[in-house]
Formats: structure tokens, sequence, C-alpha cells
């Protein structure tokens, strides 16, 4: 069964004011009673929006973080952009720095999956000192080049879809290699996070198809520019957690390796301000041992949680003085 929590459904529906007018949106989860934390700002993927962190965000509310999870510009609830040369991580990162402003943060821990990690380390050239902490979910500061031509096949392209089985079946076709392991009720609740209804009653993609123009008139670099001075700022200066599944083809081992090269401390070196993570590490932070996991799956399991067991872990470990004390790899 897909994974629920109690409190993934209690927020309320905030609107703010891009720097070019456009009206976004977020849900608002209001943090436990407690002592005041740093809020968290979660941001996602290319063609995804707010909805995929509800579990998550429902959870680090209830430790006593506000959560804003952000529909960026063209997707979700959030207006289209009317030029569609907009759609860039540099112009993304503007409209959370006005998120910010409007809502009277100052600072926040970064929850970037994907596309929403470049957000973050665009982000991090724009106004660091937003930034308290950053998780990295599943991205570097470069992308490997498999991932962006899975992905650069199916965003922007027209989708004909009758009904929820059909979009149900559309998401399992183009993601089933990521998680091979969902079950038929994990990808009906996957479409219902990236379709919305139509006007006509069909399922329609819930983003813009135009994000994509960018990628068509620029190729990668628009979607992913030259981020290694960022992330070498963010992680040698920031509490930095780096998340990467056993299956990933947009995050390489490579790529993790050289991120590791560039800020040493993302290794899990004791007494450092960064780290990655690993599944028997996410066991003991609140996974459920008593589902077995055999080995040979272990790595789709990982990709499984990566907006559940994972980053709870990381936002646990972020309430220990922002610094992360987990000194494992996740590919383990």
């Amino acid at each position: 069964m897909p994974m629920t929590t109690p409190l993934a459904d209690r927020y309320v529906e905030r609107r703010w004011t891009s720097p070019d007018g456009l009206n976004l949106y977020a849900r608002d989860y209001a943090p436990a009673e407690g002592p005041a934390r740093l809020p968290v700002i979660a941001i996602h993927g290319l063609t995804r929006n707010s909805a995929d962190f509800g579990v998550i965000a429902g959870l680090i509310a209830h430790s006593g973080r506000r959560v804003l999870a952000v529909d960026v510009r063209g997707r979700g609830r959030s207006d289209r952009a009317p030029d569609p040369m907009t759609y860039t991580p540099d112009v993304y990162a503007k409209d959370v720095v006005a998120l910010m402003e409007q809502a009277g943060i100052e600072k926040a821990v970064f929850l970037g999956t994907s596309m929403g990690g470049l957000i973050t380390l665009a982000l991090t050239a724009l106004k660091p000192k937003a930034i308290a902490a950053a998780i990295l979910n599943d991205v570097g500061p470069e992308v490997a080049a498999e991932g962006l031509a899975r992905i650069a096949a199916y965003t922007g392209q027209p989708v004909a879809v009758e009904s929820w089985d059909d979009a149900t079946a559309y998401a399992r076709r183009i993601n089933e290699a990521a998680f091979p392991d969902y079950t038929d009720a994990d990808w009906a609740a996957f479409a219902r996070r990236v379709f919305r209804e139509g006007t006509e009653g069909a399922p329609v993609l819930d983003y813009d198809p135009d994000i994509a123009a960018p990628i068509k008139a620029a190729g990668s670099k628009a979607l992913v520019p030259n981020l290694w001075p960022s992330f070498r700022a963010l992680a040698r200066k920031k509490p930095t957690l780096l998340v990467r599944g056993g299956t990933s083809d947009l995050l390489s081992s490579a790529i993790a390796d050289k991120m590791k090269k560039a800020a040493p401390a993302i290794g899990g070196r004791p007494g450092s301000s960064a780290a990655s993570v690993s599944l028997p590490t996410l066991r003991r932070a609140g996974w459920n041992s008593k589902r077995s996991v055999p080995r040979s799956k272990i790595q789709s399991a990982e990709n499984r949680l990566s907006l559940s067991a994972k980053i709870k872990a990381a936002a646990e470990t972020l309430d220990h003085r922002l610094k992360f004390d987990l000194q494992v790899d996740i590919t383990n």
C-alpha cells in the first residue's frame, strides 16, 4: 500500500506572487507545538508538484517544523508562464526568494528532489544566507546523460489518456525502471499526484508542456548550468545531506563520488557538516524493521523511500544542532 500519514493533508493553501507577476502556490504545513525551529522549503522535480511531499511534509511538521511544499511556476496550481524561457533554475530560485520574503522567512532548511535540488543550488548563488541546511535528493551539480535523455524523451510530449487506468499505466511505463517494486496501488497513487482531472473529465498531466522549451532550445545546460561552484559553496559551509537511490540514472555513482571529492565532508567524515545516508540508518530512524527487504531488493527499496523514511531520517538529524552525523553511503 502507498505510504500515508494522518498529517499528510493538514495544510493550508498559500499563494504568493513571483517577481514577474505570476500567482504561485504552496502547501503550508503548520508545525506541531514545541520550540521554534527553522522551517523547511520542499521543492519538487521537473514534471512534478507539491503533492510529492504529502507524506514527508506531514512527518516533518509533526517533528516541529513548518513545511512549505511549493508548486514551481508551470506546475500544479501555480500559474503557467507566458514566456516558457523562464522555466529555468535561476528563475525558479528567484520565485522561492519571493516566497520567503512574502512569508516573512529569512532562513530555511531546503529539501530539493531532482530539479528541486538544482533550484537549491541556484539559490546558493543567489541568496546564500537564506539556506541554513540542505537535503539534495537524487541530484547533484551535474546530471547523468542517461537520466537526462530519459526525461527529455517524455517531458512536454502529448499524452492521450481517457481514464485514470490509462494515467496509471502511463505513470508506470515512464517510471517503472526507477521504482521496480511499486505495487498497483502505488502506481495508482502516483498517477493521482502527477495528473489532474481536465475540463472534459479525462486526466491531464499537471504541468505546462512548455517547461521543455528551454531544454529544446539550449540542451541540458538550460536545466543544469555550471552548478559546481554553488555545490562546493553549499556543502563546504552548510549542513548538507546527499540522498542517492541505488537505481538512480540521474545521480550516478560516479557523480556522487565526484561530489565527495569536491566537498569531502559529504562522504561522512566524523564531525563534518555534510553526509550521505544508508538503508540501515533509515531503519534505525523509523523505517519499519519488521518489513523484510531481501538483499537483492535493497537498492530499489532505497529509491522507493526517497521521500519518506530517508528524508524523515534527515529531518531528525537536522534537529541535532543542524549537523548531520550520518556517516554511511546510501549505495552500500
